[in-house]
């Protein structure tokens, strides 16, 4: 156990380094978990963490510390100040605790066989996090993720995500039209101008739901990759849904039908 009241400290240099860079996260191959929830979500699928980080209040915190006597901390402790502490916390009110972890590598590559989710775009992490707690849900576990695709291993899609990373094959910095272009079941794409509305269509099969941007929608290449275009219906004034909802409403009248035959 070690404890850090200096911002000069390298280790703690390093580990605002992780959580504020994006560069530095793909570099090392490493992400951070903050608060107990999503620890608890990791240690259930993964195990141990690498090392748990806590500040000087949180480590009294009854939660926090119960969790730190249960035997499932991380090999590594590390206790901050709480003025260091709130420095790496996304959030106005920390946690108290944090994790650093290896971000989980699927052990095979994509499947063109089998459900999945092409996200092209999308910017913003609570979104990301969002579309993949609701795959999550779903029951789909495949997603792909374009490369100018906000990062998934990010705290703040991380924070949206509620655990949902865990459930998921993740695969970030994908060529979409070529997957798609080897794509051997159906793959459909959301569009307010398509003449076929989603509850008229077929979702039973294996498939693959592609979203886009929140502004630009899906780039032509992965538009012209995708054939097979449905609206979802909205008799309502609104102009369109939110990518992270559209998702949700695809997705889950994918489980609805499934669920009824």
């Amino acid at each position: 156990m070690k404890h850090i009241a200096s911002r000069e400290n390298p280790h703690f240099k390093a580990l605002k380094k992780l959580c504020q860079s994006g560069r530095e996260r793909r570099k090392t191959g490493h992400a951070v978990l903050d608060g107990m929830h999503l620890i608890e979500s990791y240690v259930r699928r993964f195990g141990k963490p690498e090392e748990i980080v806590v500040s000087d209040s949180g480590a009294g915190r009854e939660e926090i510390e119960r969790y730190l006597e249960s035997g499932d901390a991380g090999m590594t402790l590390t206790i901050l100040a709480d003025a260091l502490f709130d420095e790496l916390a996304a959030v106005e009110t920390p946690s108290g605790v944090m994790a650093v972890i290896a971000q989980p590598r699927c052990a095979h590559g994509v499947n063109q066989e089998i459900d999945a989710i092409l996200l092209d775009g999308i910017q913003d992490p609570g979104n990301l996090g969002s579309i993949l707690r609701s795959s999550a849900a779903a029951g789909f576990r495949q997603v792909l993720l374009s490369a100018d695709c906000a990062q998934a291993w990010s705290p703040k899609t991380l924070r949206a995500g509620m655990g949902a990373h865990f459930q998921l094959d993740i695969h970030e910095s994908c060529d979409l039209p070529a997957f798609l272009g080897g794509y051997r079941r159906q793959a459909i794409l959301t569009t307010l101008d398509a003449t076929t509305g989603l509850y008229a269509m077929d979702l039973r099969g294996p498939l693959a739901w592609v979203f886009g941007s929140e502004g630009q929608g899906v780039r032509p290449e992965v538009s012209e990759s995708t054939p097979l275009r449905v609206r979802i219906p909205m008799p309502g004034a609104t102009e369109s849904l939110n990518v992270a909802a559209a998702a949700a409403v695809c997705l889950f009248e994918t489980v609805r039908q499934r669920q009824s035959f």
